[in-house]
């Protein structure tokens, strides 16, 4: 029998955007020590989130819609019904919406929650589909298993006793995400992989750290690919090509994303005019601005101010 819960849709440009930090890394806020929730969000065709990575692991189930999701520079096509699965090491991100509304539920869980202290112990198997997702990793289970049906039931169970601290309640989510678990071990038994791809990935991420706070502290400041190849003590080209391998993007492309976010941020939260935010955010030519935010947005920065603005008018 499925168990229903009153759902709350929630904006996901607007819950997951402004959680994204300089190191690329959403940073989910866990109501309780039980790092476990469970989100239902709905996507629009106007804004895309940013790439991003994440310290927990994630099941998405497409409950509505059609989209494409990027992972490492590919694009993974999802239909309705369609769940995806995602460790901590891909960068990733929802775009492209073939057919809306897209509506999703979401649960997030800490590895923790079902790891033991010892990395040996039998609680990492039910891990391992996370830990060995390399770049050939088949992200997405088709509805047509009948595996992703059966999941969502469990999400929503396990939502419906969220928030909880009661012994009880926690007891009944842990059963509900490891019967999710085992759906997902048994489904991806055939593909071969390793834990060593998931410390690789996590080694290759601490290598760029000090780059990622650079670019937090001077984005406003012209940075070439010089200057971030000096940061992370790499030749130019072997830091080009590590760049692109490690965030599935070319260095330049980054940069311009990042910026595009703050700009996002002052545009809509201060009285700034264009120029002004063009140069805070780095771009000494507004028109190059423009264009690179067009590009990254859908829309010129005027456009995107105005909408910005209508819509808190609309809101008093």
């Amino acid at each position: 029998m499925r168990s229903f819960v009153r759902t709350h849709w929630e904006d996901a440009y607007s819950v997951i955007e402004p959680q994204i930090n300089a190191q690329m890394v959403h940073v989910w806020p866990f109501f309780t020590e039980f790092h476990i929730d469970v989100r239902f969000l709905k996507f629009g065709r106007k804004r895309d989130i940013r790439l991003n990575r994440h310290d927990y692991f994630e099941i998405l189930y497409l409950q509505s819609g059609e989209a494409v999701y990027e992972v490492q520079g590919r694009r993974l096509p999802m239909k309705q019904g369609d769940l995806f699965v995602v460790g901590s090491t891909q960068l990733h991100r929802m775009s492209s919406f073939v057919r809306t509304p897209v509506k999703v539920a979401v649960l997030y869980f800490l590895p923790e929650l079902i790891r033991g202290t010892e990395k040996t112990g039998d609680d990492i198997e039910y891990l391992m589909p996370f830990l060995v997702q390399d770049d050939g990793f088949p992200h997405v289970i088709p509805a047509r298993t009948g595996i992703p049906a059966q999941a969502f039931d469990l999400m929503t169970r396990a939502a419906a006793e969220l928030p909880t601290k009661s012994y009880r309640g926690r007891l009944s989510v842990k059963t509900y995400l490891k019967m999710i678990l085992v759906l997902l071990v048994n489904h991806y038994s055939a593909f071969r992989g390793s834990e060593d791809i998931y410390i690789r990935k996590q080694r290759d991420f601490e290598r760029l750290a000090p780059l990622f706070e650079f670019i937090d502290r001077n984005f406003g400041e012209p940075i070439t690919v010089e200057q971030a190849a000096l940061v992370v003590r790499m030749s130019k080209s072997n830091f080009m090509r590590f760049f692109k391998q490690v965030t599935g993007q070319p260095f330049v492309a980054y940069l311009n994303h990042f910026r595009i976010a703050k700009a996002e941020v002052l545009l809509t939260t201060t009285d700034k005019s264009i120029a002004e935010v063009s140069q805070e955010v780095g771009f000494c030519d507004q028109s190059y601005f423009g264009l690179v935010f067009r590009s990254v947005i859908g829309v010129a920065p005027r456009d995107f101010k105005g909408r910005m603005e209508k819509a808190v008018a609309g809101d008093h």
